[in-house]
C-alpha cells in the first residue's frame, strides 16, 4: 500500500501481544489467543489495512515495571493469525533485525510471506534495550550501523534469488540457499522511528515510515525531511508515510477515556483524521480505548463500518 487520492488507509497494532503500562487496557492482563484470533478476524472483516505485532526478546528487571515482560513472538504470533485471517497484511511493528543474522530472519519471515500468500509487511527498528542486545551476543552501541546494513542484506535474502549476495562490514554470505521464496516480488520494508537517524534511513532505505506516535504538529517538518532526503537521493518510488493517531473512542463514551482521547460521532471523528492525509499521511495506525475485548470488537468494526467510508 503507497497510499493514495481516495483516502488513508488504516491498521491496529494488536493489544494482549505487548503489554507494555504506556498502553495496554487492564483487561488485557487476563487475555489470550483466543482473544487475539477474534480480534485480527474483527479487523480482517473490518477492512483495517494491516495487524501489527512487537518485537522484544527479554526485559530486564529494571524495565519490568514499565515494558512488563509480556512481548509475543512477532513470527509466530502473525503466522497463527494469518491462518485465520484472509486479507489483512501482517505487519512486524517492529523487528529489532539487528538481534538476529540478516539469513535467520529471512529464513523466518519469508516463510511467513510464503505461509500467508504475500501478506507480510517487515517493519524494522534499532531498539533500546542494552541488556537484551548483550545477552544475544549484539553489539548495542552499534545498532544503528548494523541496522543499516541488515536493510540492505534482508533486501537481498528477502528477494527473488534463492541464492541471495550480501558482502558487508558485520554479514557476509553467498552460495547458502533458502527456500521457500517469500511469495511477493518485493517484501515493503518500513523503518521505524523518529530520530534523524531513523528518518535518514526510512528516506533512503524504506518502502515506508513508521514513526513513534510523534504529535500532529511535528509530522510536517519531520515529512518534508523525508522528502527531501528521497529527492536529494534521486529516489522516486513512492513512500508509504504512516501515523500513529491520538486513541480513539466512536461514540460518546460513557467512561473516562482520558483527555487525549479522540471521541464523538463518526463523521467528527472523519474529519479530524482526515487531517493527516492533508499533511502527507498515507496510513494511520489507530488504538482504542476500551474495557473489554468486546468493547474492542465492536469498536473496530464501528470504525469500519461508520468512519472509515469518509477518511
Amino acid at each position: 500500500m503507497t497510499g493514495s487520492p481516495a483516502g488513508l488507509a488504516y491498521g491496529i497494532q494488536l493489544p494482549v501481544q505487548s503489554q507494555s503500562t504506556i498502553y495496554a487496557e487492564s483487561w488485557e492482563a487476563d487475555a489470550g489467543p483466543a482473544d487475539l484470533v477474534e480480534i485480527a478476524r474483527t479487523a480482517d472483516r473490518a477492512g483495517f489495512d494491516y495487524i501489527a505485532s512487537c518485537d522484544h526478546v527479554a526485559i530486564p528487571r529494571r524495565l519490568a515495571p514499565a515494558m512488563s515482560t509480556v512481548w509475543y513472538d512477532p513470527v509466530a504470533t502473525l503466522a497463527h493469525l494469518a491462518a485465520v485471517t484472509t486479507r489483512t497484511r501482517l505487519l512486524s511493528h517492529v523487528a529489532i533485525v539487528g538481534l538476529r543474522h540478516p539469513l535467520l530472519t529471512a529464513k523466518q519471515y519469508a516463510t511467513l510471506d510464503h505461509l500467508s500468500g504475500g501478506r507480510l509487511v517487515l517493519g524494522v527498528g534499532a531498539g533500546h534495550v542494552a541488556e537484551e542486545f548483550a545477552v544475544l551476543g549484539a553489539d548495542f552501541r552499534q545498532r544503528g550501523a548494523v541496522l543499516d546494513e541488515c536493510v540492505d542484506a534482508l533486501r537481498a535474502a528477502l528477494g527473488p534469488e534463492e541464492y541471495p549476495v550480501h558482502h558487508g562490514k558485520f554479514f557476509d554470505f553467498e552460495g547458502l540457499g533458502q527456500r521457500p521464496r517469500p511469495a511477493q516480488e518485493r517484501v515493503p520494508v518500513w523503518v521505524g522511528g523518529s530520530s534523524p537517524p531513523a528518518v535518514r534511513r526510512a528516506a533512503l532505505k524504506g518502502d515506508g515510515w513508521l514513526p513513534q506516535g510523534d504529535p500532529r504538529g511535528r509530522l510536517p517538518e519531520l515529512i518534508a525531511e523525508l522528502r527531501r532526503l528521497r529527492a536529494e537521493a534521486g529516489i522516486e518510488a513512492p513512500l508509504t508515510v504512516g501515523a500513529i493517531t491520538e486513541p480513539l473512542y466512536v461514540g460518546r463514551p460513557a467512561w473516562d477515556v482520558g483527555r487525549r482521547t479522540l471521541s464523538g460521532s463518526p463523521d467528527a471523528l472523519a474529519e479530524s483524521l482526515r487531517a493527516y492525509r492533508a499533511i502527507g499521511v498515507d496510513q494511520i495506525q489507530v488504538r482504542f480505548r476500551c474495557r473489554s475485548r468486546s468493547e474492542l470488537t465492536d469498536q473496530m468494526a464501528a470504525f469500519g463500518a461508520d468512519v472509515a467510508p469518509d477518511l
